[in-house]
Order: C-alpha cells, then structure tokens, then sequence
C-alpha cells in the first residue's frame, strides 16, 4: 500500500514524507538536550531545506539530503522534526 503524497504548504513530520518529497525545517520537537544538540551539529536547523533521498525496504532508516550532503536517521528521530511540505 502506497503512502498518499502530502500536498505542499502542508505541516507535518518529516518521517511521513515520501521519497523525492522537499520540506522545510520548521520546528525540533525534543526535549532531550544530547538529541538536540547532535541534530543541530548535522545541519538541522529551522528554515532548512530537506529532501528524502532514500527509505529503506522496511521503512527505516531513511536517507535525506540538506546542506549538499546526505544523512542518514532513524524514522523515531525524523517523527521530532516538523517540516512544511515545499514538493
């Protein structure tokens, strides 16, 4: 079963994006300050752009590219991070 494509100017998760689906960082929903810290040093940061790259054959982990680079997260870590659906 195929996942429907969140329209664009939508908020939500990162982790329900599909692949090939571009957003913007809008908000980091955690209170764990080690977790946030290392996803600031990754480059997520509000009002950056994101794109899924790759999902694994079972949903996790998935690969997303911002900065001109790849990274690779867990679907529990992209469920902390808020986007708005730019594609």
């Amino acid at each position: 079963m195929l996942k429907e494509k969140i329209r664009t100017g939508t908020i939500t998760v990162l982790s329900k994006l599909r692949k090939n689906q571009k957003a913007k960082v809008v908000f980091l929903h955690t209170e764990d300050k080690a977790l946030k810290r290392r996803m600031l040093d990754m480059g997520i940061t509000e009002g950056v752009q994101v794109k899924i790259k790759k999902i694994a054959p079972l949903g996790d982990p998935v690969d997303i590219e911002l900065r001109g680079y790849e990274l690779c997260l867990r679907k529990s870590d992209l469920a902390l991070i808020d986007v708005e659906v730019i594609s």
